[in-house]
């Protein structure tokens, strides 16, 4: 009797050890589960796929983008679809980071202001230029539904007097969601060269007032 009392306390105490083995190792296993900081608000995480050495750079974007191109050229529209994303992804954010600084620094060192505003409209041009890309992407691998809202948010930002912002048009037009020719006269939309997008969260401009009728006699 006394020796299976004697197994039985043994038994708990090596229970007791591992319990107590578990929770010294808790706090690790919870520091290795939050070791990756959350990013601050408003800012989304490029894909941790993007070529590392200054990948987060208008030049890394402009990399990305001709990666699309060979992607396309050897129709994996997959892989064109992801690196075309990854690049719009990434001209949006510099944009928007470019701007902020602009916005910042206006009054202060109107140099840096200026500056930073040229790199904001920079990265939107790209931004414009990857989204008009995919669109054509999602629309040769016949997804018209993934390319229509790109077509007219390059609209948006383009304006439909642009080129892009024409080109753009004319794939919606194409595409039948549409069926309004612009610009008139079935004249074909001039390649997209130098577009200029309006910078993201720019206030859109207000229309002018309607002139009064004249007073009758």
């Amino acid at each position: 009797m006394i020796g299976f009392r004697t197994y039985r306390s043994a038994r708990q105490l090596s229970r007791l050890g591992s319990l107590v083995a578990l929770i010294s190792l808790s706090p690790v296993l919870v520091m290795s589960a939050t070791a990756q900081p959350a990013p601050p608000p408003g800012v989304d995480v490029v894909n941790p796929s993007l070529p590392t050495g200054g990948a987060y750079t208008i030049a890394g974007g402009q990399r990305l983008m001709s990666e699309a191109e060979s992607a396309v050229s050897a129709q994996n529209y997959t892989l064109a679809a992801k690196k075309l994303l990854d690049a719009r992804l990434l001209m949006n954010q510099l944009s928007n980071f470019y701007q902020g600084l602009s916005s910042t620094f206006l009054g202060i060192d109107n140099q840096a202001s200026e500056s930073a505003r040229r790199k904001a409209l920079e990265s939107a041009q790209l931004r414009d230029q990857a989204t008009y890309r995919l669109a054509l992407v999602y629309r040769a691998n016949n997804q018209p539904e993934l390319a229509i809202p790109l077509l007219v948010e390059i609209i948006r930002s383009q304006s439909p007097t642009r080129p892009l912002g024409q080109q753009s048009y004319q794939q919606l037009l194409e595409l039948g969601f549409v069926d309004v020719a612009y610009p008139r006269g079935g004249a074909t939309p001039p390649p997209p060269t130098n577009p200029a997008p309006t910078p993201p969260q720019a206030a859109p401009t207000a229309p002018p007032a309607p002139t009064p009728p004249p007073a009758s006699k």
